[in-house]
């Protein structure tokens, strides 16, 4: 565009030199042409001076051009990763903080970090390993074999903590360091969780209740299969899973149905009607209950003439049983022992009665009180209340 107007430009100083040249021109025209011409020479030598830049800068442009496609051509895929590798390299030396004039570095945090999960999981396949594999062959029962798991997978998480801290470099005194907000932190974040832990361990150490146990808890029978860090795992005659925090199972009233023991005693109450004979109905219910075969024969069965009640005479039989695997077992019993009782009172001739209840009318006057069976004496009521009126 600048040379375009250029080449415009001496054209015209051309016409404007010829025009002032010609003779006889006019004095105010050749004074006009004269301002222009000088003008146009300006205008020119501003032309020229802009294109000498413009042709200096396009210069510098092409040589910068021209070095960084050499440069390029130079820079190697080894030159960028090495680049990065000291960044990032230079990142893992960053120190945080210095202790006891050992410095703690974004690699040393990085290492123990690894190095504690590597090792949880680890401890937990050893502890793990070794719970079903060689404690299987002792005579260690269930509840003893978790008891020992948890001990050596805390005590394996403690040693590999020490382990992390030692390959690093950290000083111990780190945890000092850390220990103020750490305490706070947990004081206020993780109290229940840290109180739930601790029952846990009390729970295994002391064993008010282990694995395997029937236990009655809030209304709710079931057996224990697990005892965690945090809870504690029951399972219902419905084989309905509850998680039951472990700090319940202490400070909460709970029923062992098998603390020492498997066996457990049942009840089964009946009522018979009055004027029974209650020996004969003791002996008869003494007999069904001694037919049963998963009945103990040790300690004894008994029956019990418990009380005189509204509409019946109250007989309580007490037995005991041996629970096993299946925790339906003492319902299925009981209701085996109502089929035995009903059977020998009905052979016996010993009504089992239904809940009734005696009226007594105090009036001024005797009430006219009939009873018809049929429609025959439904209409001689008819009648007679006709003949009444």
């Amino acid at each position: 565009m600048a040379q375009n107007s250029q080449s415009n430009l001496q054209p015209q100083i051309v016409s404007v030199k010829i025009q002032l040249a010609s003779p006889g021109i006019d004095p105010v025209v050749a004074k006009n042409q004269s301002t222009m011409l000088e003008a146009l020479n300006k205008l020119l030598e501003r032309t020229v001076e802009y294109l000498s830049r413009l042709q200096t800068m396009s210069r510098f442009q092409n040589r910068f051009i021209e070095e960084i496609n050499a440069k390029q051509q130079r820079i190697k895929l080894t030159d960028i990763l090495q680049g990065l590798g000291s960044n990032f390299v230079n990142a893992l030396d960053f120190e945080l903080w210095v202790i006891d004039d050992q410095s703690v570095t974004v690699k040393k945090v990085i290492v123990a970090l690894l190095i504690l999960l590597i090792g949880l999981q680890l401890a937990k396949y050893i502890s793990r390993f070794t719970t079903n594999r060689i404690l299987l062959r002792t005579k260690l029962n269930e509840s003893d074999r978790a008891i020992f798991d948890r001990i050596l997978y805390f005590l394996m998480l403690v040693l590999i903590v020490l382990f992390a801290l030692h390959t690093v470099n950290i000083p111990l005194t780190a945890l000092t360091f850390l220990g103020g907000a750490f305490a706070i932190g947990v004081g206020f974040g993780t109290q229940n969780l840290l109180n739930n832990f601790i029952s846990g361990f009390i729970l295994m150490l002391e064993r008010p209740v282990k694995i395997g146990d029937t236990i009655e808890f809030e209304n709710t029978i079931g057996t224990i299969e697990e005892i965690g860090i945090r809870c504690t795992r029951i399972r219902t005659a419905s084989n309905v899973h509850i998680l039951v925090p472990n700090s319940s199972l202490l400070e909460k009233n709970i029923v062992n149905w098998t603390l020492s023991d498997q066996i457990i005693r049942c009840q089964v109450r009946v009522g018979v009607a009055y004027g029974s004979k209650v020996r004969e109905v003791s002996r008869l219910l003494y007999k069904a209950i001694t037919e049963h075969e998963k009945i103990l024969k040790k300690p004894e069965p008994v029956v019990i003439f418990n009380d005189f009640g509204d509409s019946a005479l109250i007989f309580d039989v007490y037995y005991r049983i041996r629970l096993g695997d299946n925790r339906m077992e003492k319902m299925i019993i009981e209701s085996n022992v109502r089929f035995l009782i009903e059977k020998h009172l009905r052979e016996g001739g010993i009504s089992i009665p239904f809940p009734q209840r005696d009226i007594h009318l105090d009036t001024t006057q005797p009430f006219n009180l009939r009873i018809f069976q049929d429609s025959g004496d439904l209409q001689a009521k008819k009648g007679a209340d006709t003949h009444e009126q």
